[in-house]
C-alpha cells in the first residue's frame, strides 16, 4: 500500500524514518513519525510528508507561497519548490526513546525556531568545508588530511 493509501484510509500514518536530511530532529532509524493528512495548507515551519517521483521527503516547510512551498531538510542547504499537489502529508507528532513529541510543545517550537535563525552560520560552515575539501582534493592530499583528521 502506498503512504496516500494509508492516509486516505486511516487518516494518518506513522513510520520510522529514513535518512539524514533532517537531523538532529528526526533521527535515522530511529525515530517515529506521526504524518496525518493536512486539514488546510501548510504553514512556515510545518514538516510536509511530499512526493518526489517516486520518493516520499519528509522535510520543513521555510517559505510559503500562493500555489507552492518552499521546502528545505534541517539537515541540508538546498530549497526545493513544492507544488501544493505533491504534499500529502504533515507532521503531527515523532516518537524518541519511547516518549511522543506533539509539533505544538513549547521545547519543539523553540529548536524549530532556533535552528532557523542560526541556517545562515549552518550553511556558511557547510559552504567552507565544501570549499576545504574540494581544495585538498586538488591538492592530492585528501586521503592524508582525512588520517589526520580521523586522529584527533
Amino acid at each position: 500500500m502506498t503512504f496516500e493509501e494509508l492516509l486516505a484510509r486511516d487518516g494518518r500514518l506513522v513510520y520510522r524514518t529514513r535518512g539524514v536530511s533532517m537531523e538532529p530532529m528526526l533521527r535515522q532509524n530511529r525515530d517515529l513519525v506521526n504524518i496525518r493528512v493536512p486539514a488546510s495548507r501548510l504553514e512556515k515551519y510545518d514538516v510536509a510528508l511530499y512526493r518526489r517521483g517516486r520518493d516520499y521527503v519528509l522535510h520543513r516547510v521555510v517559505g510559503v507561497e500562493p500555489d507552492h512551498y518552499l521546502i528545505r531538510g534541517d539537515n541540508t542547504y538546498a530549497i526545493e519548490h513544492v507544488p501544493d499537489s505533491a504534499v500529502i502529508g504533515v507532521l503531527s507528532s515523532f516518537v524518541r526513546k519511547g516518549k511522543e513529541h506533539a509539533v505544538t510543545e513549547p521545547g519543539y517550537l523553540r529548536y524549530v525556531r532556533f535552528w532557523d535563525a542560526i541556517y545562515p552560520l549552518r550553511a556558511l560552515r557547510f559552504r567552507t568545508r565544501r570549499r576545504a575539501v574540494g581544495i585538498a582534493r586538488r591538492l592530492g592530499i585528501l586521503p592524508t588530511l582525512k588520517k589526520l583528521l580521523r586522529k584527533t
